[in-house]
């Protein structure tokens, strides 16, 4: 049997449908065809993404001292203090939050982390999955199924536009990401694939343009906020898509555009550190020093 092919978010969303089943699950199915591995040697794959996740939170936020290059100092640790303290309420924004900035901030230090889809893009998923476990208490193995899906909407990106920063600025590194994130979100909370592609589609939408303009060339500034900034943006997005609003740009035309937008950036605005943040004269002391 020729194994199923997708090359839009629509078909992998009919395809699941007519299956009855989620979108997960049609692409983890897809990977064993594709991959000649079995079901559980793929879900093993995926679970070890899972815990190197985990553990970059964990690792994050205990991290001493500076990023490599200096530009963030324990961002992470501030925020999650400023939660047990009162000075920030303890909510699934506020965790979110600190969750997003310690992975991305461990990137930064040369921590081990799960590039999803890059690595300045890597505190989004990690942060929104594991707010999600805490306050709704799902099991690892929900969180893994739920990865599938937000890979399914990855690769879709990856083949219609990029998820590079040097191609297409951030949108295609953070807002990418922000929409693998809710899709696997709502997928968790139960929604059907048409929400799950509506979330997808709104995170995405709303990251439209953002350009990368990491100062000193460094993921760093203003690259480890930038991700608290959108994985708050995916969780806006799938409560969104799941109180029935849809998105009336469909997600296949929402990752065209957001290619279409890529190329038409100058390369100053593409991961060059010559525009934009990096271009600015506090950018480039920084950078000098």
């Amino acid at each position: 049997m020729t194994p199923f092919q997708f090359s839009t978010v629509q078909e992998l969303v009919e395809k699941a449908s007519y299956e009855g089943t989620t979108i997960s699950q049609i692409v983890a199915q897809w990977e064993v065809e594709t991959s000649n591995l079995s079901r559980e040697k793929i879900f093993e794959k995926m679970s070890n993404n899972w815990k190197v996740m985990k553990k970059s939170i964990e690792e994050g936020l205990q991290k001493e001292g500076q990023t490599m290059g200096g530009l963030v100092n324990k961002a992470a640790a501030h925020m999650y203090n400023a939660i047990l303290t009162g000075i920030v309420p303890q909510d699934r924004l506020s965790k979110t939050i600190y969750k997003a900035l310690a992975v991305a901030e461990f990137n930064a230090s040369m921590g081990c982390i799960v590039a999803a889809p890059t690595g300045g893009s890597c505190g989004i998923i990690p942060a929104v999955l594991s707010t999600a476990q805490e306050e709704y208490n799902f099991n690892d193995e929900q969180i893994v199924w739920s990865l599938f899906t937000a890979a399914g909407i990855g690769l879709v990106i990856a083949e219609k536009a990029s998820v590079s920063g040097a191609e297409g600025g951030c949108q295609a590194e953070c807002g990418s990401a922000a929409a693998m994130a809710a899709a696997a979100l709502v997928e968790l909370l139960g929604g059907p694939p048409q929400k799950v592609a509506t979330a997808a589609a709104l995170a995405l939408k709303n990251a439209l343009g953002l350009v990368c303009d990491p100062v000193g060339g460094l993921v760093e500034v203003p690259c480890i906020k930038r991700n608290s900034f959108l994985a708050v943006n995916s969780l806006v997005a799938a409560d969104l898509a799941m109180a029935g609003i849809p998105s009336l740009i469909p997600i296949d035309e929402v990752i065209t555009a957001m290619g279409e937008i890529g190329r038409a950036l100058p390369e100053s605005l593409r991961e060059r550190a010559q525009g934009g943040l990096a271009a600015t004269p506090t950018g480039k002391k920084y950078k000098n020093e």
